[in-house]
């Protein structure tokens, strides 16, 4: 078992936990993603727009001063093209 623990000054069974842990943590995500994909369909057989909650959605994550910014250079754009109105 000195062999196992120990291969080319890797510790093997640690090396191991850290893969297992991470394959655990793959899964759990893959789960997570297939339940966020039902609820955008959900809201997508209710009326909603689903391109538009994802853009909500990135939205609320930023800081404020951030959106905001973002959003002044948006309407500064559409302005220089003439997207207003």
């Amino acid at each position: 078992m000195a062999a196992m623990a120990d291969v080319g000054g890797i510790a093997a069974e640690r090396l191991k936990s850290f893969i297992e842990r991470v394959e655990r943590l793959e899964e759990e995500k893959a789960a997570l993603s297939a339940d966020i994909r039902e609820v955008f369909a959900e809201a997508k057989g209710n009326g909603f727009d689903t391109k538009i909650m994802r853009q909500v959605i990135k939205l609320r994550k930023m800081e404020a001063n951030d959106r905001q910014e973002q959003e002044h250079l948006l309407d500064l754009y559409k302005r220089a093209l003439g997207l207003e109105g």
